[in-house]
């Protein structure tokens, strides 16, 4: 019986942490086997800035998933965000000494390991190299160029890029709580292959992901990836605002944003109150609820405008850039009353709520259909995508293998020894390396990419 292909993601947040643990059913659909979700504690803005309270939090929410499932996670794919991501476009080329030949697979990636080559800024590093549209011999708007002929074989690339230190902080935390980091992927690309159809993508899209450290954007435009960024501000933000607007405590705050928060004061009347008990006997608090949607208001526009500027920088007011299908907002900020509203009111642009509910099973909880969770299941479904065998079932564990009282990062270390003394064996015998040269310049980058990662925290051990 062909073993199952169960995927793991990973959501390192600013606000939660969520590990999703999914499969492809019958219908081709994606059914949640077990979530975890866990208190971001140690990330701010999307980078890690506390490693120990980022491992902690990544434990519990994988152990909460493991145990909801009844799976073992094995590795995850994990999404990358923070306001160091930027993104370039870039043209590139090779010329093919045998013009007469058919461009393959081949070409491209040797197209494509060109443009890993580029100089970056000091301490940045490659995330992406997404090929956008090919030219052959001066022969413009090619799609597909498998297949053709021609000597000279140029395209234009959108590149993402992102600083090195972060990325491996981020590999440093995985590794550390016991599990191995099987690929990368942008939260906001995540989001868009779980909130996204084809159609949107093909007729221009930008998607606008609100979370609480950061504000993601991803726009596409026939069916390709146009422009990304990443803006330093999100819901936590506005809750802040709220605190020091109202002079109340950060908890008070977010459950008045979510409960009663508005991005559009007008509907509210002006004698409508929410009394706050005061802390520690001091009187009860009145704050009008005009006031608290003013203050919300005003953060949101800005955030708004600052995503607006970039979709206008990407060209949309060019009339063949102009994104038809308008602006789709996903992430736990677009959960706020009448955001939709304003965001049309700010861009002229039609608007929807994204909700992951498109490529989930239909008896998948009603919970997970939530905007919240759009990056966790884009990439589980990025997980799919890449074939990896991320969890086994608890039940298939040999029970000698389980020993549930040693910390995760001395497994880590005794598998390093481990692998330390096949390798000596291996050298001993010159026993020759099951993978070859070959088959590594086949692998994707990002698996190069990856591997990268590991080398590194393997030589920092």
């Amino acid at each position: 019986m062909e073993k199952e292909n169960i995927a793991v993601g990973l959501d390192i947040g600013t606000t939660k942490i969520v590990a999703m643990i999914g499969k492809k059913n019958e219908y081709g659909k994606l059914e949640i086997l077990g979530v975890g979700k866990s208190k971001s504690l140690g990330v701010a803005r999307g980078v890690v800035n506390n490693i120990t309270q980022t491992i902690q939090s990544i434990q519990q929410a994988i152990q909460e998933a493991e145990n909801n499932s009844g799976y073992k996670i094995k590795d995850v794919v994990v999404g990358i965000a923070g306001q160091h991501i930027r993104s370039i476009q870039h043209t590139d080329y090779i010329s093919r000494s045998n013009p007469e030949e058919v461009i393959g697979g081949a070409d491209i990636q040797l197209l494509i390991d060109q443009v890993n080559k580029l100089a970056m800024l000091p301490g940045e590093e490659i995330i992406h190299v997404l090929p956008q549209e090919f030219k052959i011999d001066g022969q413009s708007e090619i799609k597909e160029p498998i297949g053709m002929y021609g000597g000279r074989l140029e395209s234009s690339f959108h590149v993402v890029v992102g600083q090195a230190s972060s990325i491996r902080n981020v590999g440093r935390c995985i590794q550390s709580s016991g599990i191995e980091l099987s690929g990368l992927t942008l939260e906001p690309l995540a989001s868009s292959d779980a909130v996204l159809s084809q159609e949107e993508k093909e007729a221009g899209v930008a998607l606008i992901d609100i979370g609480g450290g950061t504000t993601d954007l991803a726009i596409f435009k026939d069916g390709i990836i146009r422009h990304t960024a990443v803006i330093p501000f999100g819901g936590n933000v506005i809750s802040d605002d709220i605190k020091e607007g109202c002079s109340i405590i950060e908890k008070q705050a977010e459950l008045l944003k979510v409960k009663f928060g508005s991005a559009w004061p007008g509907e509210n009347r002006d004698n409508e109150i929410v009394s706050i008990p005061g802390l520690r006997g001091r009187e009860p608090k009145e704050i009008s609820l005009k006031n608290l949607s003013k203050i919300i208001h005003a953060r949101v526009v800005e955030i708004v405008e600052q995503v607006f500027t970039e979709i206008k920088a990407y060209g949309h007011e060019d009339p063949r850039k102009k994104l038809i299908a308008g602006i789709v907002l996903t992430g736990g900020g677009a959960q706020l009353k009448h955001i939709k509203q304003l965001v049309e009111y700010i861009t002229g642009m039609d608007t929807r709520i994204g909700y992951p509910n498109e490529h989930l099973a239909g008896d998948s909880d009603e919970e997970f259909s939530s905007p919240l969770y759009a990056t966790a299941v884009g990439l589980v479904m990025n997980s799919i995508e890449n074939k990896t065998q991320s969890a086994v079932r608890k039940d298939e564990i040999a029970p000698q293998k389980v020993q549930p009282n040693r910390p995760p990062v001395d497994e880590y270390q005794e598998r390093r020894e481990r692998e330390e003394e096949v390798e000596k064996v291996e050298s001993k015998s010159n026993g020759k390396k099951e993978e070859s040269t070959g088959d590594k310049i086949k692998r994707s980058f990002f698996d190069r990419y990856v591997d990268k990662i590991k080398d590194f925290l393997d030589n920092a051990e």
